[in-house]
């Protein structure tokens, strides 16, 4: 009832950007808390950032000055702004949210994910 779409990666220089995109849709009430997780390779997934729905953002350390998460509720999309990538930020990125639906007069709270998109810096 609830997808979320990525898109907006792909291969990138070391130093460069990318803007990665996630558009939910379906049955929505609303949405809370907006994420990015990735996962690199042999790696556990990790969140890199989230943001409230009244735009309080958190980052991971690694990604801090570098990475801007923004969100825009009217299109139930967030996004994120990489700059200055690294060799190590190579990974599929994931969306998360944390959506609300609503379904015969009650509401119903569950985290959603996108399918993942690869995010590959290399010279």
């Amino acid at each position: 009832q609830v997808q979320l779409v990525e898109s907006g990666g792909g291969l990138v220089q070391p130093g460069g950007s990318l803007r990665l995109s996630c558009a939910a849709s379906g049955n929505i009430f609303s949405i809370g808390t907006m994420a990015w997780f990735r996962q690199g390779p042999g790696k556990e997934r990790e969140l890199v950032t989230s943001i409230t729905n009244d735009g309080s953002t958190k980052y991971t350390e690694s990604v801090k000055g570098r990475f801007a998460i923004s969100r825009d509720n009217a299109k139930n999309t967030v996004y994120l702004q990489m700059n200055s990538l690294k060799t190590e930020d190579t990974a599929v990125y994931y969306c998360n949210a944390e959506v609300t639906i609503a379904m015969a007069s009650r509401h119903y709270r569950n985290d959603y994910w996108g399918q993942g998109t690869q995010v590959t810096v290399s010279s």
